[in-house]
């Protein structure tokens, strides 16, 4: 907080980064209250949610070309309105008579493409918060814009929600398009600073793969973080493929589990998550300080299996529960991890570091989301239940078993 109301350059990119976060989540809901009335719902809300999954693949690449760009704010500035083109477009394409299945396809591609700009425009960010705050303060910087962007999320779930009752997907669609432009002029008003210069230096030209070699390799010598990002790319894993599970067994269970509406549903369950991420990223950070990452890891995978059983016997309220737990949890994890990167590597090949260790955090999460949805939508979302809760019980015994080695060291 402190970093935030002191550095006037920080408090202003964190707040388009906030503002762009909630643009992400205002037409995913839109999306996905829209695909949920298809004749094969199911279908559409798995391929949604790998749609949403894939680009994050590209986390490496996109930290690679990050190092290597030069003038890194002007190039995140057109990124930010690229988005918000593409969302106009949406836009166009709702207000077209365009069959559902056909649309709905479109509309995918677009938000694919979108998501894909997002993940390069991440990359590019990386280094510029290093440079805005001091090195001993980016876990709490980064900490505290992600739950910031968590709470706005939460509060543009609802606010997209109320939105659908009296406005049409087009201009809910328009709106995101307006988030993505209102973002770049605030990066643009930032970049006129000095710091862009001092970032643009900061290049040192090599192959993608010598890149990432000599980045593994820095992962690699710093001790147990290698082994911390595997444990954490399975739990990432599991994260993922809970939302678009919750989304699938709500809609097949309206009477029982919707609370309101779906659309009210589906953003009380994001809500769940960005409060739980929110007040971890704000203050757990601070309270948690000195625990391990293993104990922070072992804590969500508990919190894993009870959302996994809770959507089993068909408990939203319980699953909510457990779904925030999770996310405070994580919200925790992550600004913990990042500090020890910054701290780890060089500077000149840290975006390209941390999208490494996302790629390979987040590898496994298209991956079980492709599985886990495509399995609810060919037989019964019971059985991608039951497999989830066995992943859940071998994250939690591979986590147990080094914890022991690092007591044992």
């Amino acid at each position: 907080m402190d970093i935030f109301l002191k550095n006037s350059k920080y408090r202003k990119f964190s707040l388009a980064s906030i503002l762009s976060s909630a643009g992400d989540i205002l037409f995913y809901l839109a999306l996905v209250t829209y695909a949920s009335k298809l004749k094969n719902y199911s279908l559409a809300l798995s391929l949604i949610a790998i749609s949403e999954s894939v680009p994050k693949l590209f986390a490496s690449v996109g930290g690679y070309l990050a190092d290597q760009t030069r003038n890194k704010f002007q190039k995140i500035v057109w990124l930010a309105a690229f988005r918000g083109v593409l969302y106009l477009l949406v836009g166009v394409l709702f207000s077209l008579n365009i069959a559902g299945w056909n649309l709905v396809m479109m509309v995918i591609i677009i938000n694919f493409f979108s998501d894909t700009a997002g993940i390069y425009s991440t990359g590019l960010m990386t280094p510029i918060i290093v440079n805005l705050v001091k090195e001993d303060q980016v876990a709490e910087a980064e900490g505290f814009t992600a739950g910031v962007s968590q709470i706005i999320t939460m509060v543009a779930q609802f606010v997209g929600s109320g939105m659908l009752l009296f406005m049409s997907y087009s201009m809910l669609a328009i709106v995101n398009s307006a988030t993505f432009i209102i973002a770049g002029i605030i990066y643009w008003s930032v970049e006129r600073g000095q710091i862009s210069s001092t970032i643009q230096n900061e290049i040192e030209k090599r192959s993608f793969f010598s890149v990432v070699t000599k980045s593994f390799g820095q992962v690699k010598t710093a001790s147990g973080l290698l082994s911390t990002v595997l444990v954490l790319a399975l739990l990432n894993g599991v994260l993922s493929t809970i939302e678009p599970l919750i989304a699938i067994v709500v809609a097949g269970n309206r009477q029982k589990m919707i609370i309101g509406t779906y659309s009210f549903t589906i953003a009380l369950v994001g809500g769940a998550a960005a409060v739980g991420i929110s007040l971890g990223s704000i203050w757990g950070v601070k309270i948690f300080k000195k625990v391990s990452l293993y104990k922070i890891i072992l804590l969500a995978t508990i919190a894993a299996i009870v959302v996994t059983s809770a959507l089993i016997i068909k408990q939203i309220f319980w699953g909510l529960a457990a779904y925030s737990l999770l996310g405070f949890f994580a919200g925790i994890a992550s600004p913990k991890l990042t500090q020890w990167m910054v701290s780890s590597v060089e500077r000149q090949i840290l975006a390209s570091t941390v999208g490494l260790l996302n790629t390979i955090l987040l590898l496994i999460s298209p991956m079980m989301t492709t599985v886990f949805t495509t399995i609810s939508a060919v037989s019964r979302v019971n059985y991608s239940l039951g497999l989830l809760l066995i992943v859940n019980g071998m994250v939690l015994i591979i986590t147990l078993v080094l914890m022991k080695k690092e007591v044992n060291k």
